[in-house]
């Protein structure tokens, strides 16, 4: 078997992909006809430029201009029902056994639905998908950087009734440059009161002090994307310490400007330092990409091996927010696929 179809065949996890980044065309003209909302075009390869980015995006407020137009398609718990059963549903095309989806709530309010019940439909969607696909799914409740105090307080408790039931984490998404880190311990002190893992968006837009800030203050076990970590000593040694993963999101990191490109696309670099880290998605919609090709993005630009990749996966498993008895068996069934794939090197390991 070839390296691309090797690829394929693997399992794989997902810990980093927003719902409304995964809006297929087709889902969008289905909505808008139920809706009753008329669209700029009915074509799917037209309506295709409305949700995805070209290959000359050129910063990430270019790249934001797509879930603007999604967005007002997603305020009923049907929407989100769909577009979440959906999203499990692309996950199995590409071997995904488990996938973390995160969305925000107060995005999704309105035609009148509440942050818990926004939360209820997602999960519902989600264990829709897992019943039919058999990929595990759960959720991220993603607090705004740009919303008010009592906006994010209002997400953290309506997550803290499904923690445990469909909901594994929360995060804090937006304007990173403008709204740093610090301004948010408030409410992810109320996380941790309620005992709810956190991952923050962090060292994307803005320097590696987020980062830290997430790390000590915040109470992130891992951070979104963190492609900026290299920029200091000091907060690289934390992490690698620590064991704190990060989230990368290679096509997304290209697109946005976050990395100025794959020359200097820091994954490898990460890897031999010993930096924990995962490959994800991001936005397979916006960004024109799925978990497969994110790896063999990593095969053909930086030269990793099946082995590496199958390292990479693991990790994936180990950073996830899964009990520890479901990443161990998931851990198991991952390297007896390897092994049988001749991709598992059990020295690493």
């Amino acid at each position: 078997m070839d390296k691309l179809n090797l690829l394929s065949e693997m399992p794989k996890v997902d810990l980093h992909v927003h719902l409304d980044g995964c809006i297929k065309p087709a889902t969008l003209l289905r909505l808008a006809d139920r809706q009753g909302v008329l669209l700029p075009s009915n074509d799917l390869s037209d309506l295709q430029t409305y949700v995805q980015v070209g290959e000359d995006c050129t910063n990430l407020t270019e790249y934001l201009t797509k879930f603007d137009f999604v967005l007002p398609f997603l305020q009923t718990g049907e929407a989100l029902e769909q577009v979440a059963f959906e999203v499990v549903e692309q996950a199995a095309e590409h071997r995904i056994k488990y996938i973390e989806v995160r969305f925000a709530p107060q995005l999704h309010r309105k035609e009148g639905l509440s942050a818990a019940q926004a939360i209820q439909h997602v999960i519902a969607g989600l264990n829709r998908g897992e019943t039919q696909y058999g990929v595990k799914a759960r959720t991220i409740a993603i607090c705004m950087r740009n919303h008010p105090l009592a906006d994010n307080v209002e997400v953290i408790e309506a997550a803290s009734l499904f923690i445990g039931n469909g909901l594994v984490a929360v995060d804090l998404a937006g304007d990173e440059t403008n709204f740093p880190a610090s301004l948010f311990r408030e409410v992810f002190q109320l996380a941790q009161s309620f005992g709810i893992p956190v991952t923050i968006h962090a060292g994307e837009a803005a320097g590696p002090d987020n980062i830290e800030e997430a790390v000590l203050h915040l109470g992130a076990s891992r951070i979104g994307h963190g492609v900026r970590l290299k920029e200091s000593d000091s907060v690289m040694s934390l992490i690698r310490e620590q064991r704190i993963p990060l989230e990368l999101c290679p096509t997304s990191n290209i697109q946005t400007k976050a990395v100025n490109g794959w020359d200097v696309y820091p994954i490898r670099e990460y890897y031999d330092q010993g930096i924990l880290f995962t490959v994800n998605t991001d936005n397979p919609g916006v960004s024109g990409t799925d978990i497969t090709k994110e790896y063999r993005l990593l095969t053909e630009k930086f030269g990793f091996t099946l082995p590496e990749i199958s390292t990479l996966i693991l990790n994936g498993v180990e950073a996830s927010f899964l009990n520890p008895l479901e990443k161990a068996d998931m851990k198991r069934d991952f390297e007896q696929i390897f092994t049988q794939l001749g991709v598992y090197d059990s020295t690493k390991h």
